[in-house]
């Protein structure tokens, strides 16, 4: 075999795996998916839509088919917008305005985000200090278990206009109530998750530690800090998305004037549905990102930690 014709077919089986790992991987699975969901989406709109177009078109405006599903799809206020219409709307929000101007939705993604990450930050700390304490101390478990779990069922729509009242009575106003409704949500899985990954190591282990008379904080950082690491990064990466949940609902009930949350309520008020998806979009992609940048910290961690990842 000639050099050419080894460098061709060692190419040709390179493009061949490659293509395996697609095939055989999650891109072709979830670009199906997202597909087959696509194409739903559009005929759902056509049906929903569809009252609101005979109605504006009146008794003696007759559509043809491709007529009536064009303006089925092309409403400036639609009930249900199509995924081309919130794609234009995030393009004049994002790419088409300064990032200063109220009208972007860069500038309103940065004012949830700063929530968002103090709220992640202050829930984060708290979990992980309740579940050391619940792990360390026998009676905190029993006394603060029930608790814990019975705060996640109170409807946080009720608790932030309180939270907000109350601490803005106090002169305590801005970034700080909103991010605190936040840690109220995603503290929660951290310190499940925590509680889990602290007693996770083999009794054996435990026993074998105190053998080598290790101190409770050695067997801590030694044994039970390092088994509890995969059930953190899980646990923080369920509260940073839950952390973006609660900045959004605090900024509905307390008149905020800048955030998604604003950004939904002011098309609410007004009925521009094509402006509250393009914010509902930004805010799963805000979430996407914030995911993906803990996964990395995980990564970044076991590795370092000399795990495999």
């Amino acid at each position: 075999m000639t050099t050419e014709a080894a460098t061709g077919a060692g190419a040709i089986g390179r493009f061949g795996r490659r293509v395996a790992r697609v095939t055989g991987g999650r891109v072709i699975p979830i670009s199906t998916v997202i597909l087959v969901l696509i194409v739903v989406w559009y005929l759902a709109a056509i049906i929903v839509n569809a009252g609101v177009v005979m109605t504006l078109a009146g008794d003696n405006v007759k559509f043809g088919f491709t007529d009536f599903i064009a303006a089925t799809w092309s409403q400036d206020r639609p009930l249900l917008p199509v995924p081309h219409q919130i794609l234009i709307e995030m393009r004049k929000t994002i790419l088409d305005v300064a990032v200063t101007s109220k009208r972007s939705l860069i500038y309103h993604a940065e004012v949830t985000l700063s929530t968002t990450l103090l709220g992640f930050l202050i829930g984060s700390v708290t979990g992980i200090l309740l579940a050391v304490a619940i792990v360390h101390v026998k009676a905190l478990q029993k006394a603060l278990m029930p608790w814990i779990i019975a705060s996640q069922t109170v409807p946080i729509l009720a608790v932030a206009p309180i939270v907000v009242v109350v601490l803005g009575n106090i002169g305590i106003t801005g970034t700080l109530p909103k991010a605190l409704i936040s840690a109220y949500l995603c503290f929660f899985p951290v310190t499940i998750g925590m509680v889990k990954g602290l007693t996770s190591p083999d009794l054996m282990l435990i026993d074998l530690m105190r053998t080598y008379y290790a101190s409770p904080a050695q067997t801590f950082w030694k044994l039970r800090w390092p088994a509890s690491v995969p059930f953190l990064f899980a646990s923080l990466k369920v509260a940073i998305a839950i952390s973006l949940v609660g900045a959004i609902v605090a900024e509905l009930p307390t008149g905020a004037q800048a955030g998604l949350g604003a950004r939904l309520l002011a098309g609410s008020y007004y009925g521009q549905t094509v402006q509250i998806w393009a914010a509902l979009f930004t805010a799963a992609a805000l979430a996407a990102i914030a995911v993906a940048a803990v996964g990395l910290v995980e990564h970044l961690t076991v590795r370092g930690m000399g795990g495999r990842r």
